[in-house]
């Protein structure tokens, strides 16, 4: 029994054995004031570290992108096999409105698509965290206050990831993912070909626990998941009761945070819901993410052919399509007053063209409340009538996109 748990999940005892590590506190600080909007969708950049000894464990871009669809789908319940979710657990059903995206530019302002390539001379790692640091054979980690940090690599034994938890170091503060269990195409093993590890571990990096607590009749904190004696390792038919289950639905095995195979997993709650947006409110451990502007709104990388795999070398890292210029694309457009009341302009600077770049504004929920085309190097729009809250600007298309947020009073 033990073993298997293992197997799909290593987080419980990752957590216990680095418990004397964590800092127990929130990573956030008084530096980042912006709080959440009403279930505005909330867009946390991602670096991939690729950590490889072997060329087949060198994960294709392909590969890497699937897995962030397979993310956004599930958190965003987009996923095809929601429709698979029992009648009866419906009601519970919720659309996280959480997305993740390939971060656009790197801690030193250069231009990225989120991904590290690097060469290691370990065979393997285990939950010792030895991959998240460079001087151990992995990869060190971006600034984890604006990075959602996913090492990729092979781990030895039976786990297919794990995760640190809210309140945990920064140099530590992450997901772990085996490289046959991440993503939807690719070398995958067969019932962890849906990027549902990633969808479990990212849960635990937002605070969610396993659905049965972690022990018999346990509580993992959520109203809405009902008790339920222990794990599911297989699919198994509806209902499924055990010896606590509080109604006749039985245990809700098709949640993404049980230890069903992929293929059964579609479901997380209104109240896992709330539990992981309540981390980016402002006092939360997560609330620095809300003043991150390391992403563009696309999922990255996908408008560029696939990067070559670099040629086999110990050690080597390489940063795929990070340009040999600190260039910063998203600040060659200034956009004013912000905070906004009445009006505010959209002007370019040095020698970036606006003229003929489409604009489009969309408010916090994701609602497209204005489009437009530039006809002019400063453009002026009126916002006297929008509503207070949060809004994204998009400028331009393909590789030269950025976004602006503004905030309107």
């Amino acid at each position: 029994m033990v073993s298997f748990a293992q197997q799909r999940c290593g987080t419980t005892a990752y957590v216990q054995s680095v418990a004397n590590l964590n800092s127990n506190t929130p990573t956030a600080s008084n530096t980042y004031s912006r709080d959440t909007v009403n279930n505005e969708i909330i867009t946390v950049p991602v670096v991939v570290h690729v950590l490889y000894n072997q060329s087949y464990q060198n994960i294709s871009q392909a590969q890497i992108l699937s897995q962030l669809k397979s993310l956004n789908d599930d958190f965003r319940r987009m996923n095809a096999d929601a429709a698979n979710t029992p009648t009866a657990f419906r009601n519970e059903a919720a659309d996280v409105r959480i997305m993740f995206c390939l971060a656009q530019l790197d801690p030193r302002g250069r231009t990225t698509n989120g991904i590290i390539r690097k060469q290691t001379n370990k065979s393997y790692f285990t939950l010792n965290d030895a991959v998240k640091f460079s001087a151990a054979g992995g990869d060190d980690a971006w600034d984890s206050k604006k990075y959602l940090n996913i090492w990729v690599c092979p781990i030895q034994g039976s786990a297919l990831g794990y995760s640190s938890i809210p309140g945990s170091t920064p140099d530590r503060d992450g997901v772990v993912i085996a490289y046959d269990a991440f993503g939807t195409t690719g070398l995958l093993r067969p019932s962890y070909n849906k990027g549902r590890t990633a969808t479990h571990e990212v849960a635990h990096w937002l605070g969610l626990k396993h659905i049965w607590g972690d022990q018999t009749c346990g509580d993992d904190g959520v109203g809405d998941t009902p008790q339920q004696e222990s794990y599911n390792s297989q699919c198994v038919a509806f209902p499924s009761l055990s010896s606590c289950s509080p109604d006749a639905r039985g245990d809700m095995f098709m949640n993404f945070m049980d230890y069903t195979p992929d293929a059964c997993m579609n479901i997380f709650t209104h109240g896992q819901k709330v539990k992981m947006r309540s981390l980016f409110s402002i006092n939360g451990a997560r609330n620095s993410f809300m003043s991150s502007f390391v992403c563009d709104s696309t999922m990255g990388g996908g408008e560029s052919a696939p990067s070559p795999s670099p040629a086999p070398s110990t050690d080597t890292t390489v940063i795929e399509s990070t340009t040999s210029t600190a260039t910063r694309i998203i600040d060659a457009v200034q956009v004013y007053p912000n905070p906004v009341q009445n009006q505010f302009t959209i002007k370019s600077i040095d020698a970036y063209t606006l003229t003929g770049k489409d604009i489009v504004v969309y408010n916090a929920t994701g609602k497209k409340i204005l489009q437009l085309k530039a006809n002019s190097e400063l453009i002026t729009i009126q916002s006297s009538m929008w509503n207070p809250g949060i809004y994204f600007i998009q400028i331009g298309e393909g590789s030269g996109r950025m976004n602006k947020k503004m905030i309107k009073h």
